[in-house]
């Protein structure tokens, strides 16, 4: 597996690579020198499950309020730079625990120098970001074209820029919105460098279309063995892009812990609102984090407890009713109205009978 051999990386309080688990990573929408919205932001990221968050040092006063933001947060912060290498080094000063930016576009080799020099001092990593639409003109002439070939030499191109600053705390992002060339992107990389890897599919649109697409292609790329750190791009609440990397590494075998919640599609059997159950369960299991368990919600009782036989626990619907089961098992029958309470009763139990 690809993971297992990258080079191990500490992020503040975060170790990726070499076979670390895959950290989850999003990206704060507020103004960062909003401090108060920022944080509010983050603890919020953090309460869904994010590992790292990423915070745009876009004016002095951005780079200027990491280490008032850390203060009140509990995960590692990277600060996103583009172009101007003052923030950079600020945003370093003021204790971003990573930088991600463009050594291509930070204004030549000599402020790139001074951009490592810093990073150097706190010994943070340095994350090198390219994606297909910012690649060089050059590039994009010699592939003819934006290729996953292109994006790989041209990312190669900007860690080799922080190599020869004598600098190797580095971790690689490369990112297309389109899903093959992605995939495509990161099978090239990872047979080249042993540096972690981030990944992602950028700019994959609503929660609708970004999902299916985040879903295809890094369900792909993980399942390859290829990733150390991912973020679902989402236009969208930055929590949603939590829940869902959740999953696609749950489903993935990956992670471990929480709920698995596995329902039924609707029927011409099915007499109570399994639709509108399900989402009030979802929401209902979302607040269980440390249990490990899975969590049926079925249509009928004709055929639930058997299709759902695998599951912990789980219900049936009936008419104005429904049947709780464990193991398959059903134990006791509530009316519609007391479906809720008496599974979150024993997901408050569990364990405890």
């Amino acid at each position: 597996m690809f993971r297992d051999n990258t080079k191990k990386i500490n992020i503040g309080n975060v170790t990726i690579g070499g076979g670390s688990p895959i950290a989850i990573q999003s990206m704060t929408n507020t103004p960062t020198d909003d401090i108060a919205a920022t944080v509010a932001q983050i603890l919020e990221l953090e309460k869904a499950g994010c590992d790292i968050v990423r915070c745009t040092a876009n004016t002095p006063e951005a780079a200027a309020a990491f280490d008032k933001i850390k203060e009140q947060i509990h995960i590692p912060v990277v600060a996103d730079i583009h172009f101007d290498h003052k923030l950079a080094i600020s945003a370093i000063e003021h204790g971003a625990d990573k930088i991600r930016i463009n050594p291509g576009n930070i204004g030549g080799k000599e402020k790139l120098q001074e951009v490592v020099k810093a990073a150097k001092v706190k010994n943070i990593p340095i994350r090198v970001g390219v994606n297909s639409g910012s690649l060089e003109r050059e590039i994009v002439d010699k592939y003819h074209g934006v290729t996953a070939e292109g994006i790989v030499e041209s990312a190669l191109d900007k860690v080799s820029m922080i190599e020869e600053c004598d600098y190797d705390n580095i971790v690689i992002s490369i990112k297309s919105s389109d899903v093959l060339m992605s995939i495509k992107t990161h099978e090239l990389v990872a047979e080249r460098t042993k540096y972690p890897l981030h990944v992602g599919i950028t700019e994959s649109g609503t929660i609708w279309s970004g999902n299916i697409k985040s879903s295809v292609g890094l369900g792909v790329i993980l399942h390859e063995g290829i990733g150390d750190t991912i973020r679902v791009s989402l236009t969208d609440d930055p929590v949603e892009e939590i829940r869902t990397a959740k999953l696609i590494l749950k489903s993935l075998g990956l992670k471990s812990g929480g709920i698995e919640l596995v329902s039924c599609p609707t029927c011409g059997r099915t007499k109570i609102d399994i639709i509108g159950l399900a989402e009030k369960i979802e929401k209902l299991t979302s607040d269980y984090k440390d249990l490990n368990l899975k969590l049926a919600v079925m249509g009928c009782a004709v055929n639930g407890p058997g299709e759902a036989r695998e599951a912990d626990l789980g219900v049936a619907g009936g008419v104005g009713e429904g049947l709780i089961f464990k193991k398959g098992e059903i134990f006791k029958k509530v009316p519609e109205e007391e479906i809720i309470p008496a599974l979150k009763y024993e997901l408050d139990n569990w364990g405890k009978q």
